[in-house]
């Protein structure tokens, strides 16, 4: 984009595809950082180094990969600034945010501390896939990953998920 002014059909563009998919960014930031403020702080960063780069998308089909991975980039940076402290898995599950699910079963308890104990690398795949409804080849754009390193991960994820559920004795 040049110095001058954005015009007012550029402005609404951004805001019209920003708008539409704020809640997921935001839900995804949330899935990354755990925290509101956090995840709050990553989108506000993540809309502005996009308004700044607006110009350079091209297809705007391809906006959400693009914003999901300007958000890992931002999260990322967070933790190049300073350190942020920890939360204990059992202490948010314990707080029943309506942010990680609506239902207050002991299952989905169960199910939303696994997932959160899941290693990153695993994590992330799988909520870009169930909670997102993210292709495999979007997953890994978003990811810079391989299709198949996708699917992988995304297999594991599972594996560790059932026996974190079921118990170490059940079968994949």
């Amino acid at each position: 984009m040049n110095d001058s002014v954005p015009s007012a059909d550029l402005k609404a563009r951004f805001e019209s595809l920003c708008g539409r998919l704020r809640p997921d960014l935001y839900r995804f930031a949330f899935w990354l950082a755990r925290d509101r403020a956090v995840a709050e702080d990553v989108v506000q960063d993540t809309l502005l180094r996009a308004w700044r780069s607006f110009g350079s998308l091209g297809d705007e089909t391809l906006a959400r990969p693009w914003l999901l991975t300007i958000a890992r980039r931002e999260f990322a940076r967070r933790f190049e600034r300073k350190r942020l402290e920890t939360v204990d898995v059992d202490d948010l599950t314990a707080l029943e945010d309506p942010a990680l699910a609506g239902e207050d079963r002991a299952e989905v308890m169960e199910l939303r501390a696994a997932i959160f104990a899941l290693e990153r690398d695993y994590r992330e795949p799988l909520v870009l896939q169930v909670l997102m409804g993210y292709t495999t080849e979007e997953i890994a754009t978003t990811m810079e990953l391989t299709p198949g390193a996708v699917l992988t991960r995304l297999f594991r994820a599972r594996q560790k998920l059932r026996a974190a559920v079921l118990g170490d004795g059940a079968a994949p």
